[in-house]
């Protein structure tokens, strides 16, 4: 069995066009996360099929034309535009006689590197290990040995690759743990800025769309910024000013991706409930690059994937000092609300428009009265827990009236985060005015 070099820094970047799928229009993206993961690209191959091969994912064929650029380069390491099975990860190393990555290795790899924070590192090593689970049994034969017993207590043994896993498995249950009590640490911070009545606002966007620039920019913070692929990782939160209309807290969050893993997603779970439980996001769109829009939609689905579809939402298209002839400015629906802001933070053209349109939203949600049936008990605590409520009383029915400052589609979320159908809720309506 082959040695696995440790540098893995010379690679061959591998993807194929598969049909109905598109893997290959991700191909520049994917060179920007080699980039961004410290490696040097010298040699790429591409190809299609209309289904990936069970053992290899690329075929023999391309197997062996791999080999012989990974031979003629020199390459450490073959990274793959794919999600690769163990199988088929097992498979490729013998056959090339080098280290392969997936593209879900390839971003954990990324994430580890950026790191700083405890809680960030938690997160990153908690996904490594999941991602690690299904993957013991590449390449290493001592795995397959089994220990025996003392005197009396011999026998078949525990091989090492159950051992592994059972480590593995207690290492999970303990981040778990910790990242639980993280949770409690947030959720804390959150109710007491929501009985100080502190909107939250949250940066959310494609990776490398300026984020963090925007939010130095907003706060004068000096959060790290690079021209790279998930430059910021560890979340960051900072005052933001709303002139007239007191503060709000601004949080800078980890950037999405297409085809963003779940093992990413589940493992940052602890970050995201600052999307969740945001009163406003803040959308950052790239407005100079050309897929601006399949990217914006990528963002979208990720949103929906973490339950943060219903989340009110502000789109800031920013970078248009790349974009000539195009001037600051703020597009409103038809009903007058702003839904979009150009600008540039890079310039700080556009900031202000910012600002006015983001106390504008957050003003636009009003409180209304509500009134809750006795079975609706847990949704009543967590309105309180939350800091939602600013008046209560009981009704004749045994149930309760409240008055809340929540908007209808935070309340219907919250309303089915505690299993109970908002369309249960007594009149008067969900948006009514108190």
């Amino acid at each position: 069995m082959f040695e696995r070099p440790r540098s893995g820094e010379r690679a061959v970047l591998i993807g194929l066009r598969l049909r109905g799928r598109a893997d290959a229009d991700s191909f520049p993206e994917f060179r920007e996360l080699a980039r961004s993961a410290g490696v040097e690209t010298v040699a790429e191959l591409g190809g299609s099929r209309p289904s990936p091969d069970p053992a290899y994912f690329i075929g023999r064929g391309k197997v062996e034309e791999l080999r012989g650029l990974i031979q003629a380069h020199g390459a450490e390491v073959a990274l793959f535009n794919h999600p690769l099975s163990p199988a088929q990860e097992r498979n490729l190393e013998k056959a090339l006689q080098c280290r392969v990555v997936d593209r879900t290795g390839v971003i954990l790899d990324i994430f580890a590197q950026r790191a700083r924070t405890f809680e960030g590192k938690l997160q990153v090593e908690l996904a490594q290990l999941e991602h690690l689970s299904t993957r013991l049994v590449r390449g290493w034969t001592h795995l397959e040995r089994q220990r025996g017993g003392s005197i009396g207590l011999r026998g078949p043994g525990e091989t090492q690759l159950e051992i592994d896993r059972r480590l593995i498995g207690r290492r999970i249950r303990q981040i778990n743990a910790r990242l639980q009590r993280v949770r409690s640490q947030r959720r804390v911070r959150r109710r007491t800025r929501r009985r100080a009545e502190i909107p939250a606002i949250s940066l959310v966007g494609y990776t490398n769309a300026g984020k963090s620039t925007l939010f130095n920019r907003l706060t004068g913070a000096d959060a790290y910024v690079a021209n790279q692929l998930f430059a910021t990782l560890d979340p960051t939160l900072r005052r933001l000013e709303l002139p007239g209309a007191g503060g709000a807290v601004l949080s800078d969050t980890v950037g999405f991706l297409r085809e963003l893993p779940h093992e990413l997603v589940a493992a940052f779970r602890a970050t995201l409930e600052e999307v969740l439980e945001a009163d406003l996001l803040l959308k950052v769109v790239d407005a100079a690059d050309e897929e601006r829009d399949a990217r914006n939609a990528d963002v979208g689905r990720v949103l929906e994937e973490i339950h943060a579809g219903n989340v009110p939402c502000l789109e800031v298209y920013n970078q248009i000092d790349r974009l000539p002839g195009v001037v600051p400015r703020v597009d409103r629906d038809t009903t007058g609300v702003p839904r979009r802001v150009w600008l540039s933070a890079k310039t700080g053209a556009g900031t202000d428009l910012l600002i006015a349109a983001i106390t504008e939203r957050l003003s636009l949600h009003p409180s209304c009265r509500i009134s809750l049936p006795p079975e609706a008990g847990r949704l009543r605590a967590r309105l309180h827990e939350e800091g939602f409520v600013l008046a209560e009383g009981r009704d004749a029915a045994g149930g309760w009236w409240l008055t809340v400052a929540i908007d209808a589609p935070n309340l219907r979320r919250l309303c089915l985060r505690c299993d109970f159908d908002p369309d249960r809720l007594v009149p008067p309506a969900v948006n009514a005015a108190a």
